[in-house]
Formats: C-alpha cells, sequence, structure tokens
C-alpha cells in the first residue's frame, strides 16, 4: 500500500456546464476537492494548501472594485500555499479577463469550449 500524499487540486466549479475533469486531473496523480463556491474554496485552500487550483473567470459587472471572485480567490492563496492558477474563460470576456491578468499570475487559460487535449498538456507542464 502506497504511502504517498498526493499534491491536492482545488476545482472551483460556480457556473458549470463543461465536463467534470476530475477523471483527467486524478489520472495526473492530484487528490481532488470539488466545491460550487469562492467562499467555500477560501476554506478549503487553508484546510487542504492545494498546488493546483482550477477555476471559472465569470465576469461580474456589478463588483465596483473587481471583475470577478477570482481576485478574492487568489488573495486568499497568499501566505498559504504556492498555487498553479488554470482558468477558464468565456472568449466574450476576453477584454475584461486580460484586466484581470494585468493584476494577477495564473498558469494557464482555456477558454470555452475546453479542449481536453490542451488541459492534460497545462497538467503536464504545471505537475512536473
Amino acid at each position: 500500500m502506497s504511502t504517498d500524499i498526493k499534491p491536492v487540486l482545488l476545482s472551483i466549479v460556480e457556473l458549470g456546464g463543461y465536463p467534470d475533469y476530475t477523471a483527467v486531473y486524478e489520472s495526473f496523480g492530484y487528490q481532488v476537492v470539488k466545491t460550487e463556491s469562492v467562499r467555500k474554496a477560501i476554506k478549503l485552500i487553508r484546510q487542504h494548501k492545494p498546488q493546483v487550483m482550477v477555476a471559472e473567470f465569470n465576469f461580474q459587472s456589478d463588483f465596483r472594485d473587481r471583475t470577478s471572485s477570482l481576485e478574492t480567490l487568489i488573495s486568499s492563496t497568499q501566505g498559504v500555499t504556492d498555487v498553479s492558477m488554470v482558468v477558464f474563460y468565456e472568449k466574450e470576456t476576453e477584454p475584461h479577463y486580460q484586466l484581470f491578468l494585468q493584476s494577477f499570475n495564473v498558469a494557464s487559460s482555456l477558454t470555452f469550449p475546453i479542449d481536453e487535449a490542451k488541459l492534460k498538456e497545462v497538467l503536464q507542464r504545471i505537475s512536473h
């Protein structure tokens, strides 16, 4: 029996509407922790200290000081864990997403619909 501790991948699926990639994440050796809200994700970050987070960029025009809940999510990792962030986003929100990228570093950005082969390439790159 293996006593290896698997690195944690935190998957935050707020809106969804795309395939569940848990099996893909697990095939790269991750223990997958899933949640549907950034608020819950912030607690899970402290608890699990993920190496990778996969989340959606959901542009929210009603936010005065930020473009999405991703800012809160990434800020909550500072000082807690060094995480590689993978972001899924809609092509239509690209101008807003580019503004977000001026302030935050992400390991990779993938547009919907997600190409599973590209997702695997990203995981291969950040897993080693």
